[in-house]
C-alpha cells in the first residue's frame, strides 16, 4: 500500500500592527506592560483580532530617526498597519516644521508603498513655544492627514495636564493612569483600519 504524506499548508502569519514612536510609545517611566501599546495588544486579542503588535518605539526619537529606521522595520515585520507616533521631540527641540512634515510624509509614503494602512498620531506642544510655531506644528499633522487620506489622532497635552494624576512628575510624560485613555483615543481611529483588513 502506497502512503502519501502531504505537508500541511503553513499557517498564515498573524497580521502585524507596527508602532513607530517615541517616549509615548515606550511608556517612558513605566513598566512596558503598562503602556498603551502593550494594552493595544491585549485589546486586539480580547476582541478576537488575530493581529500581533510590534513596538518599534524609541524614547527621544525624532521624525528623522523614524525615517532612517522604518525601511528595515517594514522589511522585517511586513506590517498590515503602521502607527506613526513621532514629531513631539522635533517640536520640543524647535526643529523646522517643514523638515518634520517632510519626514512624516516620507514615512507615510514608505508604509503605503509596503502595502500597509497608516494611522498618524501627533501631540500638541506647550504654549511657551509661541502661538505661531505651535499652530503651524499642529497644522502639519492635519495637512498630512488630509493630503494622504489617513486617520489622525492628536493628543492635546493640556487635556492630559488638566486631569489629576495623568502626568508624571516631569510634567511631560503620561502616567499609568493615562495609558488607557490614550489607547481609547487611538483605538477610535485604529479599529477601522484593522477591521478593514
Amino acid at each position: 500500500m502506497l502512503l502519501l504524506f502531504v505537508a500541511p499548508w503553513p499557517a498564515a502569519a498573524a497580521p502585524v500592527v507596527l508602532v513607530v514612536g517615541d517616549s509615548l510609545g515606550t511608556a517612558f517611566g513605566l513598566e512596558p506592560r503598562e503602556g498603551w501599546v502593550a494594552q493595544l495588544g491585549e485589546r486586539l486579542a480580547d476582541r478576537g483580532f488575530p493581529h500581533r503588535v510590534v513596538n518599534a518605539s524609541i524614547s527621544g526619537d525624532t521624525t528623522q530617526g523614524g525615517v532612517a529606521r522604518l525601511p528595515r522595520a517594514l522589511r522585517v515585520h511586513e506590517p498590515d498597519t503602521v502607527v506613526i507616533e513621532l514629531g513631539g521631540n522635533d517640536g520640543l527641540r524647535g526643529y523646522p516644521i517643514e523638515r518634520m512634515r517632510a519626514n512624516l510624509e516620507s514615512m507615510i509614503t514608505m508604509s503605503r508603498d509596503a502595502g500597509a494602512n497608516v494611522l498618524l498620531v501627533g501631540v500638541t506642544i506647550p504654549p511657551n513655544y509661541g502661538p505661531d510655531y505651535r499652530r503651524r506644528f499642529t497644522r502639519a499633522y492635519e495637512t498630512l492627514a488630509d493630503k494622504h487620506g489617513v486617520p489622525l489622532v492628536v493628543f492635546a497635552i493640556e487635556e492630559v495636564a488638566e486631569r489629576d494624576g495623568m502626568l508624571q512628575a516631569d510634567g511631560v510624560h503620561p502616567t499609568a493612569a493615562a495609558q488607557g485613555w490614550m489607547l481609547d483615543i487611538i483605538w477610535s481611529q485604529l479599529e477601522g483600519l484593522v477591521t478593514a483588513r
